[in-house]
């Protein structure tokens, strides 16, 4: 038996616009949303899903409705590497354009990572350029 990654879940108080915000952040498509979730899903996904093996198939980011407000840091984290022929630092600049923004969770100096937060203070880094 294999288990497929299906999805990482996130709470927001505003659901729908932090699924329009890592739409932008990623170039992936909001493949869904309601009243509860909205649901963000890479545009080859669906293309390749035919094609792919169950456990194959990437995972989506599902974006579901709290009321109440992020509180402490996130026991988990998304990271994401710039192909070593992109400008890193131009990345994250756009990053934080789109409204994400710089912060410290201790991580000192002389990282190889940057720690961002998207709108809704969820952290991720974004790591070294990579070839893979």
């Amino acid at each position: 038996m294999t288990l497929r990654w299906y999805s990482t879940v996130i709470e927001s108080s505003d659901h729908r616009a932090l699924a329009r915000w890592w739409s932008d952040a990623l170039g992936w498509e909001v493949m869904f949303e309601d009243d509860e979730e909205a649901v963000v899903v890479p545009p080859w996904a669906r293309e390749l899903e035919p094609r792919l093996s169950f456990e194959q198939v990437p995972p989506g980011l599902v974006f579901v409705a709290v009321e109440h407000e992020k509180q402490g840091k996130n026991r988990l984290h998304l990271d994401f590497a710039p192909h070593s022929t992109d400008d890193r630092d131009a990345e994250i600049e756009r990053l934080v354009t789109l409204g994400a923004r710089r912060i410290d969770v201790g991580q000192g100096p002389d990282v190889s990572w940057e720690v961002l937060a998207d709108p809704d203070g969820n952290e991720f880094c974004i790591l070294s350029a990579r070839d893979h």
